[in-house]
């Protein structure tokens, strides 16, 4: 199992960044997935989550109206589009992967995390 974020990079405050997230070595199509990302000095945050259909996403309240989960089971590809973004979502971001095929929820469990990928929201 493979997991590999990528997208992140420096952004105004205001803007926008879309990141993604790689997999392979297991049936993307037949799993949850997750976002979740990690400020310096802070506990893992729980970002996002999408059904292993893609047709239902939630969101943590702190992004809740800027981003944007989604995925494309075909490529095996994780999306998260973030927009207007704020100071605060500067952190580590990642994908996981839900540990039960077929079953999550916004704070269930995952298995598998992929290297996260940074995201720095500046002036």
């Amino acid at each position: 199992v493979q997991l590999q974020a990528f997208g992140g990079g420096l952004v105004e405050p205001g803007g926008s960044l879309r990141l993604s997230c790689a997999v392979s070595g297991f049936a993307f199509s037949n799993y949850w997935m997750y976002w979740l990302r990690q400020a310096p000095g802070k506990g893992l945050e729980r970002v996002s989550a999408i059904t292993s259909n893609g047709r239902s996403t939630y969101s943590a309240d702190s992004v809740k109206g800027r981003f944007t989960t989604s995925r494309d089971n075909a490529k095996n590809t994780l999306h998260l589009q973030m927009n207007s973004l704020e100071p605060g979502d500067s952190a580590l971001y990642f994908c996981a992967r839900g540990r039960v095929p077929g079953y999550g929820c916004l704070g269930c469990e995952y298995d598998y995390r992929g290297q996260g990928t940074q995201v720095t929201v500046s002036s």
